[in-house]
């Protein structure tokens, strides 16, 4: 890799940017930045950069060719870092167990940087935060440890990360990139790096905060009109209709959006509408409908299990769950429903089998606290319930009648929690 020339040399500058966190979204910007920079991606996790050396991403989105560029340097080496002129932070930014936002990675991450940071740095935050969080929090860090004065020794700028892990077609390069800067000489900055990787183009906002708003609102419009479909699909049931049907017959009309009901999973769209509630509160506004929306979501788990002993004759139920990740194809588990079934399953004394092509056995410690039976492979048994919770190709392509016949018990319910297949063919669809 090339060494930068010192900051303030114009003739022939170039650019080392240093990624820090190297995962669902930090990855896909490495990928695409090394087309025309040199990059050194940095994440504290030491198996996973010895895992992206030899060529192996465990989130299954790059194969080896696209990992192993000579322009990227993988390192847990927080001192590699030195010789970048421009930082780019995807860090994680969860809720903790009482549903607030948690933006302590990012802070201390932030801490960090600015002991190294030089004139002339360019700090772009990628990271979901609820308004406020970079011009309030971070560039005061930044300032304060490195003892340089933003847009006057050093520039910060903001792009919200719109990756949709598993998704083969809105990838990185064909998804249009919101970007911000703390002023108009930090925003062009930004802008030119972007505009570089990005073929469907970017999308200049006025402020940081006009940027790190829009965020939360993608994900919270989501995350409401899934509510309203999990409150359609109560009805449907109780009326013996198909939620699918009613909602794909509504679809015809040219304004409609579509969504289907479902549990809510994911780092984003399971995330982002509490950081939108937090600032709301924090100003002393209402968040009354994001509230209802999270309790209808949250909730949605309670519902199949009182459907399962609704309907279920046996005392003693053998159960097998089909997917655990929180989307199809796709091998992230983070905030996924069926951690959230199963939990519930768990406290009415039942131990599901699982199966998962996409599960990693070596994340199963990340779900001690819970009780289930793993499957590499499916073997027929006598179960009683089946639930399809993941619509995975693989499922698709086994097909429904291969399905039940896993069970050897004649009267096997079946829950098709996605609609995979027609309703006729199973027991219960949301």
């Amino acid at each position: 890799m090339n060494k930068p020339q010192k900051p303030g040399l114009k003739k022939n500058f170039k650019k080392t940017i240093g990624v820090i966190g190297v995962g669902y979204v930090g990855l896909p910007l490495i990928i695409n930045l090394s087309k025309y920079f040199d990059v050194i991606a940095y994440d504290k996790n030491e198996l996973r950069i010895i895992e992206l050396k030899k060529g192996v991403d465990k989130n299954k989105e790059f194969k080896s060719k696209e990992l192993k560029k000579k322009r990227i340097l993988y390192t847990d080496n927080y001192e590699e870092l030195n010789s970048c002129n421009v930082f780019i932070l995807t860090l994680p930014t969860p809720i903790n167990k009482k549903k607030v936002p948690d933006i302590s990675i990012v802070l201390n991450a932030t801490n960090e940087l600015a002991k190294i940071i030089k004139k002339k740095d360019l700090i772009i935050f990628e990271s979901t935060f609820y308004p406020g969080t970079v011009d309030d929090h971070l560039i005061p860090i930044l300032e304060k440890y490195s003892g340089l004065k933003s847009n006057l020794d050093f520039f910060v700028g903001y792009s919200s990360e719109r990756i949709n892990p598993g998704d083969k077609i809105h990838t990185f390069e064909n998804v249009v990139k919101v970007i911000a800067g703390s002023n108009k000489e930090s925003l062009k900055k930004v802008k030119d790096i972007y505009k570089k990787i990005v073929k469907a183009g970017v999308y200049e906002a006025s402020n940081i905060k006009s940027a790190e708003l829009s965020k939360i609102l993608e994900n919270t419009q989501r995350f409401i009109n899934i509510a309203l479909m999990n409150d359609i699909s109560k009805l449907c049931n109780k009326m013996n209709l198909s939620t699918k049907e009613v909602i794909d017959i509504a679809a015809t009309k040219w304004n409609f959006n579509t969504f289907y009901p479902g549990y809510v999973g994911g780092h984003c769209v399971a995330v982002d509408p509490l950081y939108l509630t937090f600032k709301q509160k924090s100003l002393g506004l209402s968040s009354r409908l994001i509230d209802e929306a999270d309790r209808i979501n949250s909730s949605k788990h309670f519902e199949l299990v009182n459907e399962i002993k609704r309907i279920s004759n046996q005392k003693k139920i053998k159960l097998l769950i089909l997917g655990l990740t929180f989307k199809e194809n796709c091998p992230d588990l983070r905030n996924s429903g069926s951690l959230n079934l199963i939990k519930k399953l768990n406290s009415i004394k039942i131990i599901p089998y699982i199966h998962d092509p996409y599960f990693d056995e070596d994340n199963q410690n990340d779900l001690r606290k819970l009780k289930f039976k793993f499957l590499k492979k499916i073997k027929q048994s006598d179960y009683n319930c089946i639930i399809l919770a993941v619509p995975h190709d693989h499922y698709k392509k086994i097909g429904i009648k291969k399905i039940k016949q896993f069970s050897t018990v004649k009267n096997c319910l079946i829950f098709d929690l996605k609609s995979v297949f027609k309703r006729d063919s199973v027991h219960y669809q949301m």
